[in-house]
């Protein structure tokens, strides 16, 4: 299952605004058991702002709904419309081949 965005703020609002047990909310997020459990006892990410995964197209309303209604049942990622993004995977030396162009043509910019 692919990560939430931000888990840790995710979890933040899933304790906050949710009746969902720890282990819903760790499988969901990616993160320990524990690491949820001290979040909710404010032990960890006091400063951390919750991020609405509803809001965000991550989760629905019905889907946190009917795991709250059973315990046994864990989250699953909505379904998005968007193209997945791809892996931009580049050549070092092409990386280097075109620093060394821009430099260049700063430099024949910047001297008259």
């Amino acid at each position: 299952m692919a990560q939430p965005l931000m888990p840790k703020a995710t979890a933040v609002w899933l304790i906050d605004n949710t009746g969902l047990s720890f282990r819903q909310i760790a499988a969901f997020t990616e993160l320990h058991e524990l690491e949820i459990q001290a979040i909710a006892d404010g032990d960890v990410g006091q400063g951390i702002v919750g991020l609405d995964p509803v809001a965000n197209g991550q989760l629905t309303k019905e889907e946190i709904a009917r795991c709250e209604k059973d315990p046994r049942e864990f989250l699953k990622m909505a379904k998005s419309d968007l193209p997945r993004p791809r892996a931009l995977l580049l050549d070092l030396r092409l990386v280097a081949l075109v620093r060394r162009l821009v430099r260049h043509r700063l430099h024949g910019l910047l001297l008259p």
